[in-house]
């Protein structure tokens, strides 16, 4: 791995950050450890990185608020969540505050840096336009997929890079199942085999911004065992 890619990581817990840090270096990434929110947005101002891996519960700011702070500027800068194992809600807050991915504590590290990896495999498409679609209008909703700007069923909005990258997947294959393997292995870089919830929690999240009943979706619509498929018809 290159030392040209550079890791902010961002945690209050002393021996938790060295042991990361360790290990990260050990893959050959540059790590620099932020030890609360404000101190990371500090760090952000000062030096280019290539992500961020950001603890949730960080003294001074919080990690979602930190997110939220990122994102007003850069939509596209990945950020890979810690948090508590227990902590759903907090969890949801982060994603739809703009966290790309998560992992819980306690995590097994060779996972931690399977998902760093991928984050890192999938650099370009956070940096450049995505080149399969630039708009997409369905409904009375639309995607800009230069900008990440959309319209859904409450008005316009901007979705995170990873966000972005589903929807543009999805939509690319539109009437055709796109299974949960290839949604892993081509947005966030994961091996097929990859045990993870992100994608249905990313799925969740598309369908509040654009069904009016997201249990029972129009657009997004589920494939059972198979994956998910995106229909402009009812």
């Amino acid at each position: 791995m290159s030392k040209e890619n550079k890791i902010l990581l961002v945690e209050d817990e002393k021996h938790l950050a060295k042991g990361l840090s360790y290990n990260l270096e050990k893959e050959g990434y540059q790590v620099t450890v932020a030890e609360d929110g404000v101190a990371a947005l500090d760090c952000l101002g000062k030096k280019d990185f290539d992500m961020m891996i950001l603890d949730l519960m960080l003294p001074k700011m919080g990690g979602v608020e930190v997110i939220k702070k990122v994102r007003e500027t850069n939509i596209r800068f990945p950020v890979l969540m810690l948090t508590a194992k227990t902590t759903d809600e907090d969890r949801t807050l982060g994603l739809e505050a703009g966290a790309d991915d998560y992992i819980t504590k306690p995590f097994h590290l060779p996972e931690l840096l399977l998902r760093v990896k991928g984050i890192l495999r999938r650099k370009d498409w956070y940096q450049e336009p995505i080149r399969n679609l630039e708009h997409f209008e369905f409904g009375n909703m639309w995607v800009d997929f230069n900008t990440g700007k959309a319209k859904g069923v409450d008005g316009e909005f901007y979705l995170t890079s990873k966000e972005t990258l589903v929807m543009n997947l999805l939509i690319a294959n539109r009437g055709k199942v796109v299974t949960r393997e290839e949604l892993l292995e081509k947005v966030w870089g994961y091996s097929p085999n990859t045990e993870t919830r992100t994608v249905d929690n990313f799925i969740s999240r598309l369908r509040k911004y654009f069904e009016k009943k997201p249990q029972n979706p129009r657009y997004i619509v589920t494939v059972r065992e198979k994956g998910y498929r995106f229909t402009e018809n009812s």
